[in-house]
């Protein structure tokens, strides 16, 4: 099917108007590495031995991928960018992107910092969300065995009850100062028991709006009808849905997991089928608008397309609150910024922490980059394109 829309996403001049020409060159060399698999293989393996043998490397990361893909080490030092992604009214969603530290201490410390960037947002018309991961606040292991309906010790009773408490402390919050809090999806033995979280906040809190969102995996072949059950959970008790749509991030994980312990995996058989869901959930989210608020955390331009068209169906403004549009920072601006010159509310998720605490995060880009067929080849093709423009002026 074509779509016909009056956004366009090829208009350079926009999507990089925020970039400098030392910005758009250094984009340039990240994104060359990038789409070179062997290239960026040997740099990414690199890193990883540079960081483990205390090498000083932490200035060229810095200055480079860190720089390009995050906003800073703390919510003070993201400040510049979330102003000047805000100059072109696009909004900021504070990541605090550090993973991998699993004790009570940096649960605490984690959930600590989630607050901060809700008491932030509260401040501040430009960051119009805030987001965890429930496993930066809780263990992976209680989430597992609570899902496979196993007897957890009383250790892992007292660590779900504080697991428990620490989601709830901070939607409280959000809730208080009105700010909207996403709650990222993760791998699908765990997605379980951090939906009944999600959704025990959300009819606690959401009564009146839509405060507390869930992530929906469209990947997965399943979430289409696990959108409709909340969707239908939610009308039965009387609350508002708010559903951030995705296509995924754990695909090889799941896959792996799926093969050796012989389950049928439950990702889609290919992409066409993903999209084909991703584009049917944003359909049905439209269709029920009166009850549920999406964030469409997309960087496909097709799906993009899809939603202004689906929004100028149902006759809603390009800035209707119930929806907004997605992308992760340093990736797709010609989205987020054509949307947002357009009048359509655009957030940048914008990840934050130490250096060496979010390289896990930007190994992940690397990766993601590489492998995902014409992700990086489609954001240097629009770079290049850039350059040449400003080169013949």
């Amino acid at each position: 099917m074509q779509i016909e829309s009056n956004i366009s996403f090829d208009d350079t001049s926009i999507a990089f108007e925020a970039k400098s020409n030392k910005a758009l060159n250094k984009a340039n060399f990240i994104f060359s590495v990038v789409n070179n698999p062997f290239i960026s293989k040997l740099s990414t393996s690199a890193v990883k031995v540079a960081l483990a043998l205390h090498m000083p490397v932490k200035g060229i990361i810095k200055n480079t991928v860190f720089e390009h893909f995050c906003g800073g080490e703390t919510i003070k030092d993201s400040e510049k960018t979330i102003n000047e992604l805000f100059e072109y009214n696009v909004g900021t969603i504070l990541d605090y992107s550090v993973e991998g530290e699993g004790n009570t201490e940096n649960y605490e410390k984690t959930k600590d910092e989630v607050i901060k960037t809700i008491l932030t947002a509260h401040e501040s018309d430009a960051i119009p969300f805030s987001v965890f991961k429930v496993t930066g606040i809780g263990s992976t292991k209680v989430l597992q065995k609570k899902q496979e309906g196993k007897d957890l010790s009383e250790q892992e009773k007292q660590d779900w009850d504080r697991l428990h408490s620490r989601v709830h402390q901070i939607c409280e919050v959000a809730y208080e100062k009105k700010v909207r809090i996403l709650i990222d999806a993760e791998e699908s033995w765990i997605q379980d028991s951090i939906d009944e979280l999600a959704y025990e906040m959300m009819k606690k809190f959401n009564q009146k709006q839509p405060i507390v969102y869930n992530t929906y995996q469209m990947y997965r072949s399943d979430m289409l009808g696990n959108l409709k059950n909340a969707f239908h959970y939610a009308a039965m008790d009387n609350y508002f849905l708010g559903a951030k749509l995705v296509r995924g991030a754990y695909m090889e994980k799941e896959r792996e997991r799926a093969e050796e312990m012989n389950y049928e995996s439950p990702i889609h058989i290919n992409k066409e089928a993903t999209d084909a869901d991703f584009d049917k959930a944003l359909s049905f989210c439209i269709d029920n608008k009166q009850r549920i608020s999406i964030v469409c955390g997309s960087h496909n331009e097709y799906s993009n397309h899809y939603l202004t068209l689906l929004m100028g169906k149902h006759s809603m403004v390009n800035n209707d609150s119930r929806v907004f549009f997605a992308q992760l920072y340093g990736m797709s601006d010609n989205i987020s910024f054509n949307l947002a010159k357009a009048g359509y509310n655009v957030a940048k998720y914008v990840p934050y922490g130490p250096v060496k605490s979010v390289m896990p995060y930007l190994f992940r880009r690397a990766n993601e980059n590489t492998s995902v067929a014409g992700q990086s080849s489609r954001e240097l093709t629009l770079i290049r394109k850039e350059i040449k423009r400003r080169s013949k002026k």
